[in-house]
């Protein structure tokens, strides 16, 4: 982070497969209002769960280089799978601060659980990719039980967050963890939030739910005021940029409308696939 000067009036870059970011986009802006932001979300080839980690890396690291073209200060990686692909290479390519989702979701849920037994709900690449696993391994007290759910992805991404197919879909996938007595539950995909009230009633009242969201926009914060990075209230309104790879924006647009609480009267689709959404 030395090759360049870092402005803390440059927005922070975050990125996503698709629209399940913008849970964490909405997280840091309840955090930190101050702060402008870009949002991109890959939505030409979502989803990244059951792609090669080869091909998700190439897709992340053109859509971060692109992110720090355009003058962030720093990246966030609102993908499981993306930061299970290419966390490594990110930290290492870049001169800004990354952040991703898997390492502050891990420390919430080790601090969470009361018996031990945590469950882990992810993509097929997450799973896959034992970035889970390989950071629970330094607390060898807790015992970790993972589950792919690629068919939630599916439903946010259509829109459906609700309904008996939802908690039908929600049943099938949480019903072997929770034979497993689990108390703690990590939404390993930064999808999985929209689906929050169906996965509650699944798991039941006692079993607690960690998402990446609200664990990884503290850690936003912590890194933005650790580097004297936090844009000064005084500087005006934020810049608030909302880009998606694919020509079809309406789900992209409805779901942002619902989870950031903006009201959005128009559109405009610029011919690189860029979407603007006013505040």
């Amino acid at each position: 982070m030395s090759k360049r000067s870092i402005s803390p009036e440059a927005p922070i870059g975050v990125f996503d497969s698709g629209v399940g970011g913008l849970t964490v986009a909405r997280a840091i802006r309840d955090q930190l209002p101050s702060e402008s932001m870009i949002y991109v979300g890959d939505t030409e080839r979502t989803p990244y769960g059951p792609r090669p980690i080869a091909e998700v890396r190439r897709f992340a690291l053109e859509i971060l280089d692109d992110l720090v073209a355009q003058g962030v200060k720093m990246l966030v990686i609102a993908c499981n799978t993306a930061s299970a692909a290419v966390l490594r290479d990110a930290r290492e390519r870049y001169d800004v601060p990354v952040v991703e989702v898997i390492g502050p979701t891990v420390r919430s849920a080790a601090s969470i659980t009361r018996n031990g037994r945590v469950g882990l709900i992810g993509t097929q690449g997450t799973i896959q990719s034992r970035a889970y696993d390989d950071l629970f391994a330094m607390r060898p007290e807790i015992h970790l039980s993972s589950a792919a759910a690629p068919k939630f992805v599916e439903l946010v991404e259509a829109g459906e967050t609700s309904g008996p197919e939802v908690h039908r879909v929600a049943e099938e996938y949480l019903a072997p963890l929770m034979a497993q007595g689990i108390d703690t539950l990590v939404l390993g995909c930064t999808h999985y939030p929209f689906l929050r009230g169906a996965i509650k009633q699944v798991v039941g009242p006692d079993v607690a739910l960690v998402s990446s969201d609200i664990e990884t926009a503290n850690q936003v914060f912590s890194v933005l005021t650790e580097l004297q990075l936090l844009r000064p209230a005084a500087s005006g309104d934020p810049v608030l940029r909302y880009e998606a790879t694919g020509p079809d924006t309406s789900g992209f647009v409805d779901l942002a409308r619902r989870m950031l609480g903006i009201g959005i009267d128009t559109v405009d689709l610029v011919h690189t696939g860029t979407i603007t959404l006013p505040r």
